[in-house]
């Protein structure tokens, strides 16, 4: 019989080879950079197609959104072999960057100009997200994203794109599908559906209060959301689990093995659609965690890229 005080220890120790894994790889230049704003965060990276992925003619869009927990210590970067290994599959791909959480100053202010009108965490650590800057940067790079598009890339097709992201990317991914759904007081929100062909959210951290009660990525979700006094009011404009049905082509993928943003949260928003009157397709991976779904050695990433082929093509 296994040694029941063993096995914690040992899905520890795979979900930190598997992150080590995802993380190895050399970050990849794109062919181009472009501005969405005049802050240094409001840029998006193009990979141009590397090679055949479908049947010919313009190539789809992928737009990426990079996770790290809205903080400010993960950027674009650790998801541009991602992003390249897409490129490779055919697609034309679009990665964003956006501003994340600041660095708590040793007084509790933010050590960045602007800061996150978070609450700031225990440790005096990085804060997840800035608001309302997190969203206000996303809405924005996404409706400058066509003309953009056509400018460097040529040969993509920006009526064909699919909306992709990972972890907390992720959960921007599904929110940015349903801006047509905000409140009507928001100022991100679009008269009608965003034109995508679909959105394949990875591990995504899908309903923020599931994501509160597990204390997901050490309480992510309450930082975003600017802590305790602002979680409640604030969840309407930004919880993905709030804003349904899209009535947009959804996937989500996710690790059974995922020990950063459990299956439960994945569950709950695939859920919450089903009780809107949407189906939501959610497709669960045995023995993967959470990094494997954008490691190009991995063959969950592979998975990933023919759920995005299928929406896509």
């Amino acid at each position: 019989m296994p040694d029941a005080a063993a096995e914690p220890d040992t899905a520890a120790g795979r979900a930190a080879a598997q992150e080590t894994s995802a993380l190895s790889h050399p970050a990849v230049d794109p062919d181009a950079t472009a501005g969405y704003g005049v802050h240094p965060d409001q840029v998006i990276d193009f990979y141009a197609p590397r090679g055949a992925g479908g049947p010919g003619g313009p190539v789809p869009v992928v737009v990426v959104l990079h996770g790290g927990s809205w903080r400010a210590p993960y950027d674009r970067r650790h998801v541009s072999p991602f992003a390249d290994f897409l490129a490779h599959r055919g697609f034309a791909v679009a990665s964003v960057e956006y501003r994340r959480g600041a660095q708590e100053g040793p007084g509790g202010g933010s050590g960045e100009a602007g800061g996150s009108g978070g609450a700031g965490s225990a440790g005096g650590g990085p804060v997840a997200g800035r608001w309302p800057d997190t969203f206000a940067d996303v809405a924005a790079a996404l409706d400058a994203l066509p003309a953009l598009v056509r400018r460097h890339l040529p040969g993509a097709d920006p009526r064909r794109t699919v909306l992709t992201g990972h972890s907390a990317g992720g959960h921007l991914a599904l929110w940015a599908a349903a801006r047509h759904l905000l409140p009507a007081d928001a100022a991100w929100r679009l008269d009608r559906p965003a034109p995508l062909r679909g959105v394949v959210a990875l591990a995504p951290i899908a309903d923020l209060e599931v994501a509160r009660e597990l204390r997901v990525c050490g309480g992510a979700a309450l930082e975003l959301l600017g802590g305790e006094e602002h979680f409640e009011e604030r969840r309407p404009y930004v919880d993905p689990a709030l804003l349904l049905p899209t009535g947009i082509a959804t996937t989500l993928v996710q690790g059974r093995a995922d020990v950063d943003v459990p299956q439960a949260v994945a569950e709950a928003y695939a859920d919450a659609a089903a009780k809107a009157g949407e189906v939501v397709c959610l497709t669960l991976l045995e023995d993967v965690g959470h990094f494997p779904l954008i490691d190009p050695a991995a063959d969950a990433c592979a998975v990933v890229a023919e759920e995005i082929a299928q929406l896509a093509w």
